[in-house]
């Protein structure tokens, strides 16, 4: 039977998301034909503010590559906007001319950003958030400026506002009303997500009205001024204020629209031959900007153009989540509350908590949730069905595994995932329960987040749900789930995972790059930006001494050894041991700033001075005049040691920190390992050198140290494992030793301690390291032959295998 012509305009989430239900359910109906304006298949928009943020790439959220179309025997026009249907003809057309003839048209033509109608707003810097091509100009910005303006509070700007802060600018969020997200959030829990963002550093102008965008002469934006007379530099304004439904090209087509394209409860616009999904659409008179109810519009669709002729879309119930690491955040239906409502308020501002839980007789009508959101899901699940709550009423804020009904435990030590039941919703963007999560992990033997994706569509969206997701798997999988990322490759030039390159180094003593691509087999002759240096450092950490090092398979920072900065200048930052420092050294640092005209110094938060501003031809003469041991600032190896100035000052001191710190450091300075490692020595559990949050930390007490590993300070806080109590400061160092050299031996390349303890386990490293004697010893014994010798790259130029030339400038 000849097959009918689909076509879809549009090319996201929702408008795919369709074909991907279309398929399933009636794979031989249409031959398909999609345009998208974009030069990218497509990909999780949600997810763009991680990318900005650094903590993903745009390959990490494309949904479906370009081969996924083919693979279906989709037709894929990219980079093609339509500008016009002839609903006569049955024909749409392209800017270009192209053409494509349909039996059924799908209109996916999402969203526009709305730009306020103030001066200036066309001025160069002036952009708005809502794609890879604006995520791209936001990350050049922060290459080049300083100063940047998100106007909006809401999901969207909070997200842009972050992820430009993570990128070194200095951020002020404007926004109208008097708290952020309030469409989202009631004022107490703004008020303290907003002082939780202060923390990290942003600013925020509440209660303000944009009068105009200055420019700086030459067409750039310089400022933003207010209606009240106050000006704030601005060299980048992100406009986050609102989404409108695009209904350019339904209107001109001579579609009904009416603030969005008008459709009814299966997808069908006035025009029965044409179907309309995501956020163009007005349904019952609400457009819908979230990615939940879009999947559901797409869901009834994609039956409808199967001509299966059941499944009503009747709206959806919404709720918010906010993709800024470390912070938790949930709002869903009535959260003000209102006329006819009684509120339950849980507040514990000290602790950073704070639910509101809103009913209306015996029912959930909204909630609130900040700091503690584990349960937003389940309180979603009773909202959305609104479930009588009588019976669990005075134990609701406390959780659904304390309602003590079927199926809940509530018994400590069991994980979330474990106390859920198995109709329990997961992911509510792709409405995924936890018994399909559980069914699919032991039906298709899965044990890995990205395949229970695949299958399931489970953390595919927002991502909000990723944490709960791996519980799933780790509860279900068991063992396997720990040796998931085995299965997952080291890069695309080869089908072989870190540890399998790792096994074929030691086992057959490779010693160069080349040897090991050689032997097995990559595919890409010369590897890429991924593969070569991991295997360099594979090589260094299991051959010292006799491995070769490749300079060229280094990132720019190690080649140069210096930290390059936003405006290509370089950052020195010479060892202070243990933070203690002395006036030769002080008068040479400041001997060097004038002498070479460095702009900025700065004290760092690991106690060394930052030398800011250096140009990369001066690093080699900056270096030499100091005289100082490089505090390997760049590498992916030890940092510093921080410490507190313990019992040799401090009146509440037990133990001499200082000393401890230095030891380490001198023992550890030039260690290269799988990730940068920070250490710190506390003299007392006061923990003045912040230990709890280092990769290896220290705490002195009454009767000696007590150790900690796998802390990370970072994007998000981790505190570290308790690892065992020791007297004295030998012990220290062979104990905290033999754990840097097993994670040294067993980490995989920009893996982290706190990930790396999390793949193998703590128990796995205290066996090694706490109750075989004989393998501490000889893991210390490996690790200070692999450090014996290893020069100082910037005092013993041709040993550190530096190549000098490269601090030559061009010339014309």
């Amino acid at each position: 039977m000849k097959k009918l012509k689909l076509v879809m305009v549009g090319n996201g989430m929702a408008g795919v998301r369709t074909l991907e239900e279309l398929i399933k359910i009636a794979p031989d109906i249409y031959d398909i034909t999609v345009f998208g304006s974009e030069p990218y298949a497509n990909y999780n928009r949600i997810l763009l503010s991680p990318v900005l943020a650094g903590e993903q790439t745009i390959q990490d959220i494309m949904l479906n590559d370009v081969d996924w179309y083919a693979e279906n025997g989709i037709t894929l026009h990219l980079g093609k906007t339509i500008n016009r249907i002839d609903r006569a003809r049955r024909i749409v057309v392209a800017e270009d001319g192209t053409e494509a003839q349909y039996d059924r048209l799908l209109l996916a033509t999402g969203s526009t950003p709305f730009m306020l109608p103030v001066p200036g707003k066309d001025l160069a810097g002036v952009i708005s958030y809502r794609d890879i091509h604006d995520t791209n100009a936001m990350i050049a910005a922060a290459e080049t400026h300083t100063h940047a303006v998100v106007i909006g509070g809401g999901l969207l700007g909070l997200e842009a506002a972050n992820g430009l802060k993570l990128r070194g600018m200095d951020v002020t969020v404007v926004h109208l009303p008097g708290w952020l997200m309030e469409r989202q959030l009631d004022p107490v829990a703004g008020k303290m997500l907003q002082k939780s963002l202060e923390d990290r550093g942003l600013k925020f102008l509440l209660a303000k009205n944009t009068q105009e965008l200055v420019g700086d002469g030459n067409g750039h934006v310089q400022a933003i001024r207010f209606n009240d007379g106050l000006e704030v530099p601005a060299q980048l304004v992100v406009m986050a204020v609102g989404i409108r439904p695009n209904t350019a090209l339904a209107e001109a087509s001579g579609i009904h629209c009416n603030r969005g394209i008008v459709v009814n409860d299966t997808m069908q616009t006035y025009d029965p031959r044409i179907y309309a999904v995501g956020e163009c659409v007005n349904h019952r008179g609400t457009a819908y900007g979230l990615v939940a109810p879009l999947f559901e519009m797409a869901k009834v669709a994609a039956n409808h153009l199967a001509s299966f002729g059941i499944g009503r879309y009747q709206g959806s119930v919404t709720s918010t989540k906010l993709k800024v690491t470390g912070i938790d955040l949930f709002s869903a239906g009535e959260f003000m509350g209102g006329e006819g409502t009684e509120e339950i308020v849980l507040s514990d501002p000290i602790g950073g908590v704070y639910k509101k839980l809103v009913l209306k007789g015996d029912k959930l009508v909204g909630a609130c949730l900040y700091g503690d959101t584990v349960d937003g899901s389940w309180y979603f699940k009773l909202l959305r069905e609104g479930r009588d709550i009588a019976e669990i009423r005075d134990t609701l804020m406390f959780g659904e595994a304390n309602t003590g009904r079927p199926g809940d435990t509530g018994h400590e030590g069991f994980t979330m995932a474990a106390a859920m039941p198995d109709a329990a919703e997961v992911c509510g963007c792709n409405g995924v329960c936890k018994g399909a999560i559980v069914k699919a992990i032991k039906e298709k033997g899965l044990f890995t987040l990205e395949d229970v994706r695949k299958h399931t569509k489970a953390s595919a969206s927002c991502g909000s749900c990723t944490g709960l997701v791996e519980q799933i798997i780790m509860f279900t999988a068991g063992g396997d789930y720990s040796s998931a990322a085995k299965a997952k490759p080291l890069c695309g030039c080869t089908d072989h995972t870190h540890q399998e390159a790792r096994d074929a180094i030691r086992h057959n003593k490779l010693l160069t790059v080349a040897d090991v691509m050689g032997f097995m087999g990559w595919r890409t002759p010369n590897g890429c930006a991924t593969c070569r240096p991991a295997l360099n450092y594979y090589l260094l950490s299991t051959w010292p001494h006799e491995a070769v090092d490749d300079p060229q398979s280094r990132f720019i920072n190690e080649r140069a050894h210096a930290n390059i900065q936003k405006d290509g200048t370089y950052s020195v930052i010479p060892r202070m041991w243990g933070g203690e420092t002395n006036s030769a050294d002080l008068r040479r640092i400041a001997d060097v700033v004038d002498k070479y005209a460095i702009p900025t110094v700065k004290v760092t938060g690991g106690q060394r001075i930052d030398l800011l501003g250096v140009k990369k031809e001066d690093l080699p003469a900056v270096w030499k005049d100091l005289g100082m041991p490089s505090g390997l600032a760049y590498a992916k190896g030890l940092r510093t040691v921080k410490t507190c100035v313990g019992s040799e000052w401090c009146r509440f001191g037990t133990q001499n920190s200082t000393l401890l710190g230095q030891q380490l450091e001198k023992a550890l300075a030039r260690m290269y390992a799988p990730h940068k490692v920070k250490i710190a020595v506390s003299g007392c559990p006061r923990n003045c050198a912040e230990s709890g949050i280092k990769d290896v930390g220290v705490i002195g007490v009454d009767s000696g140290w007590e150790i900690y590993v796998g802390g990370n300070g970072g994007i998000k806080t981790e505190v570290a494992h308790f690892f065992t109590k020791l007297k004295t400061h030998e012990e220290v160092m062979e104990y905290a030793g033999a754990f840097l050299q097993i994670y040294r031996e067993e980490g995989w390349y920009l893996e982290r301690t706190v990930h790396y303890l999390a793949r193998v386990g703590l128990d796995h490293v205290k066996k090694m390291v706490l109750e075989d004697h004989a393998n501490r010893k000889a893991l210390y014994e490996r690790l200070m032959f692999s450090l014996d010798g290893l020069p100082d790259p910037w005092h013993e130029f041709d040993k550190a295998m530096v190549d000098p030339r490269q601090f030559t400038p061009l010339t014309a």
